[in-house]
């Protein structure tokens, strides 16, 4: 099979690979989308702490945001899954620590990242093996694009649900780059009034493309209050912030990671009352995307500037944007191109 692999830091290219096949419990899917994230351009770069811990090694082969077609199982796994689409989780715990029992496998200290972490090989190729307990079936209603982008929607689906919004609250989400505006569309289908701060007018602009009409930058946010601010942003600066910022006795939330570490005073949290919630992964999110994504509540695909095939990854993690690219921030890989 063709596989791009980045082979150290701004190195890469397509390779002829041998074919997987499914271990016991596992199946091979045939991928047809994958996105691009800034943690894959961060292994591009060599910039990714991973690399610099011993989590993970070049060579890589990256790609956690994928969907396909199962067209194999291992033993011990239903045949049924043949032929059904499907996308699939990019943290795999070792399912037998208290962790993974309580069904936070995202947290488990042994786990796996497909496409990241640990040596297991991501989507960015024609084929990709994983274990079938990772995967969610997606529905007719649920096009490729759309699948494709449920990983990454699982974070901001969970940053929502743990602001834990009232209908008519006011949420400010600080970033609009794919996870904030994500976000920003999961707080807008349940009936949140959505403000969004950020700094590139060209990210601004492309939020109020997508009907978002209170869109911000950090000279002109008003004095309103919020009932949540969610961080998607990797300003060092926006932690503290968003405690400022948000009501008392309400909730801020972090998903967005900084390059360097951000300084809060905790003392806020307790004299204004305020709970703080960090979001690693979209593992538990990823069906409650599915299903918003299938009943139309939420339509990700604007996100999505082109598609391109395998042999431009290398141009796309290097920051081109192809000719007749749309405005959004995402990119996805067709690797049967």
């Amino acid at each position: 099979m063709r596989a791009f692999v980045v082979t150290g830091p701004e190195e890469s290219g397509v390779q002829d690979l041998p074919d997987p096949t499914p271990d016991a419990g596992g199946v091979v899917v045939a991928v047809e989308a994958v996105g691009v994230c800034g943690t894959d351009v961060a292994f591009f770069t060599g910039a990714m702490p991973f690399l610099h811990d011993g989590r993970a090694w070049y060579p890589i082969r990256l790609g956690h945001e994928w969907m396909g077609t199962v067209v194999a199982v291992g033993p011990g796994v239903d045949r049924s899954w043949i032929g059904r689409r499907v996308t699939g989780d990019t943290m795999l715990g070792c399912r037998t620590c208290t962790r993974c029992a309580a069904g936070y496998q995202h947290t488990c200290e042994e786990r796996l990242e497909v496409g990241v972490r640990g040596g297991k090989d991501g989507a960015l190729a024609e084929f990709i093996a994983v274990p079938v307990t990772s995967l969610f079936a997606l529905p007719d209603a649920v096009d490729d694009m759309q699948g494709a982008l449920v990983e990454p929607s699982g974070n901001a689906m969970r940053a929502v649900l743990a602001a834990d919004l009232d209908a008519g609250d006011r949420v400010l989400v600080v970033g609009p780059g794919t996870i904030g505006l994500l976000t920003a569309m999961f707080a807008r289908a349940r009936g949140a009034e959505v403000h969004l701060l950020g700094r590139s007018q060209r990210t601004r602009d492309f939020a109020q493309s997508l009907s978002f009409d209170d869109v911000w930058t950090a000279e002109d946010l008003p004095d309103l209050p919020f009932q949540a601010v969610i961080n998607a942003s990797h300003a060092a600066d926006i932690p503290a912030m968003a405690i400022e910022r948000v009501e008392p006795g309400h909730r801020v939330v972090y998903v967005g990671l900084s390059g360097d570490p951000g300084t809060i005073d905790t003392r806020e949290l307790v004299y204004r009352d305020i709970t703080a919630v960090g979001i690693l992964s979209g593992s538990p999110g990823m069906q409650a995307v599915i299903d918003d994504f299938a009943s139309g509540a939420v339509d990700p695909r604007p996100l999505v500037a082109a598609t391109v095939a395998l042999a431009e990854t290398g141009a796309i993690l290097a920051g081109a944007r192809p000719a007749g690219s749309g405005a959004g921030p995402k990119f996805h890989i067709d690797p049967r191109r």
